[in-house]
């Protein structure tokens, strides 16, 4: 019995990268890239513990607060 190959095969099979010209290096470099765009390797990070939703709402004020404060320290050196 023959399989039908599905249309949405290729949207499945995630981020890939073709090499040319046997240059593995440079292929793999783009594919590290397109990891770093897509925050993979962050959210893999952040979901190897469990974490509440109290700490996660804790850390995210912190790091707005910390965005704030180089913000004003960035606008004050321009001045």
């Amino acid at each position: 019995m023959n399989k039908k190959r599905n249309d949405n095969e290729f949207s499945k099979r995630g981020l890939y990268v073709e090499v040319h010209n046997n240059d593995v290096n440079k292929a793999l470099r783009r594919l590290k890239k397109k990891i770093a765009e897509d925050g993979i390797l962050q959210d893999l990070r952040q979901r190897e513990y469990y974490e509440s939703k109290g700490t996660k709402r804790r850390k995210a004020k912190e790091a707005a607060t910390r965005r704030f404060k180089r913000q004003r320290l960035k606008d004050q050196n321009n001045w």
